[in-house]
């Protein structure tokens, strides 16, 4: 056996030679000098990992989307405040159960929104809230690129107020997939349906949507006329 050969068939010399590679175990890569700009799974580990800088930009990027979903379900924006709240505390306290290869977003509003229909299944729904009222930052509770604020106004109300006529389990799906933009994929892992079901549900509710706004324009007219 020549020394050439000897050497490439000698495991122990070419362990010693080319020593294995020990795999780094410190923790996830280190955050960004702007936190913000992390992406949702390495802010998720670093939370895991006890930064609270790295939940808080979860929170900041997250809340007001979420506030505005809750607030279209429960027509309080108090309410809605409390409930995002209380949102966060439960994702906070669940994070070691999230699989950071799937989206960080809909399971947060799934939460969210489980927590919000278990609200509305014990109690009566509460009273609608004035559309008007200026949240906590001078912002109204919705806003509308209508640069006329009176057709602005009177717009939400209208949505606002048909929305009240449809079934939770309708509105949910409405509100998700229409006024806030989430795919039939991302609104049937927030409601824990299959697509399937959602795109029915959604077909369904823009046709009571559509069936109720008919009525109540045609309502507004008839009493216009009958005013004149």
């Amino acid at each position: 056996m020549s020394k050439a050969t000897g050497m490439a068939t000698d495991p122990t010399r070419s362990a010693l030679e080319s020593p294995p590679t020990v795999p780094a175990t410190a923790g996830p890569a280190p955050l960004p000098a702007r936190v913000e700009e992390a992406g949702d799974a390495r802010l998720v580990e670093h939370a895991r990992d006890g930064d609270d800088r790295a939940f808080a930009a979860l929170v900041a990027r997250y809340e007001r989307a979420l506030i505005r979903v809750l607030f279209r379900l429960v027509r309080d924006e108090e309410l809605a405040r409390d409930l995002a709240q209380e949102t966060f505390w439960k994702v906070y306290n669940r994070l070691d159960r999230f699989d950071t290869s799937r989206r960080f977003g809909p399971w947060l509003f799934r939460i969210g929104v489980n927590l919000t229909l278990d609200v509305l299944r014990r109690h009566e729904p509460p009273p609608p809230a004035s559309i008007d009222r200026q949240a906590g930052d001078g912002r109204k509770a919705f806003e509308l690129p209508d640069p006329d604020p009176r057709v602005r106004a009177e717009l939400v109300q209208e949505v606002q107020f048909i929305l009240e006529k449809i079934p939770i389990a309708y509105r949910t799906i409405l509100v998700l997939r229409d006024l806030e933009g989430f795919s039939s994929a991302e609104v049937a892992a927030i409601v824990g349906r299959r697509e399937a079901t959602v795109r029915w549900r959604l077909a369904k509710a823009r046709d009571l949507f559509r069936e109720h706004w008919e009525r109540r324009q045609d309502l507004t007219r008839r009493e216009a006329e009958h005013g004149d």
